[in-house]
């Protein structure tokens, strides 16, 4: 999927827990199919599975999780990743890796659960996110302005003509690009998962049951998580996850903008090495429309 990607294979992933994780060698990898971008996943045994960084720029993202994820989990209504082992750099493999509890559950998808009730739990999982108290170390989450990827994002739909309708998307992004910037003292920032796209929340039951990927954690423009509303609602549960979340109309409409850009540079990126993603990403940018239309 990406130019400096690191190959991960299961012999790697032997040779690794051999040298660092000995107790843990004696169980069985194997494959797991998943449409991450960032991160391999190797399954370890039944209950455990191994999280290792696919390039240089985002192994961050994990260190960053392993880091503050112990902290905010109490305060959280939904299953999060609790790691259990930490694997070290090596001449091998470069960056830090992980080994995890499985989670059970499916990733989320339409017609999955009740939408208006998935919505519900997901919006009191970020309520209770956002309620937990950030101290001054903190790290910074949420995404760069507007104003800051409109090139990017206007070249993107361009590119993107032959997948998505991009007229359309332009005068969204257009309309984005009024939306009020936020511009919030410390106490209106909150907490982040950052990341809330349908592969990293799980379902099971007809429940959901898990939020994955804590990569992005941070703290930033309530914004971030409210782009939830796009990329996995319709119109039924997009409104439920705002009443949930009690969002304003100037938050609203620059997440609207912060979902579209997302959508709008996964889109071409991802057409051919991740073609799932990508069509999620094309599903996210028709939610948006029907949004700018009916909203």
């Amino acid at each position: 999927m990406h130019a400096d990607e690191l190959v991960v294979s299961e012999d790697l992933v032997r040779r690794l827990l051999a040298d660092q994780l000995p107790h843990l060698a004696h169980l069985p990898v194997r494959p797991f199919a998943s449409t991450g971008t960032v991160n391999a996943i190797v399954r370890l045994g039944d209950d455990l599975y191994v999280r290792l960084p696919r390039v240089a720029a985002w192994a961050h993202d994990l260190a960053r999780e392993l880091e503050w994820l112990p902290r905010l989990a109490p305060s959280l209504p939904l299953t999060v990743p609790e790691a259990v082992a930490v694997g070290e750099p090596t001449s091998e493999f470069p960056h830090v890796w992980a080994v995890f509890r499985w989670v059970p559950g499916s990733p989320y998808a339409v017609g999955a659960v009740e939408e208006a009730r998935a919505a519900a739990d997901l919006g009191a999982f970020v309520a209770a996110l956002r309620a937990v108290p950030a101290p001054p170390d903190a790290p910074p989450g949420g995404r760069r302005p507007l104003a800051e990827v409109d090139a990017s994002t206007r070249d993107a739909l361009q590119r993107s003509r032959h997948l998505v309708d991009a007229d359309a998307a332009l005068a969204a992004w257009d309309r984005a690009m009024q939306a009020p910037v936020f511009i919030g003292s410390s106490s209106d920032r909150v907490w982040l998962h950052g990341d809330l796209l349908p592969p990293n929340v799980l379902v099971r039951g007809g429940r959901l049951e898990a939020v994955l990927d804590f990569g992005s954690v941070g703290v930033g423009d309530p914004a971030a998580d409210t782009i939830a509303a796009w990329t996995m609602f319709s119109r039924t549960g997009r409104a439920a996850y705002r009443e949930a979340l009690g969002v304003d109309e100037g938050t609203w409409e620059r997440a609207r903008g912060h979902a579209l850009t997302q959508a709008a540079h996964i889109v071409p990126y991802y057409e051919r090495t991740n073609p799932g993603f990508s069509a999620m990403a094309r599903r996210t940018i028709e939610q948006l429309l029907d949004d700018v239309a009916h909203g």
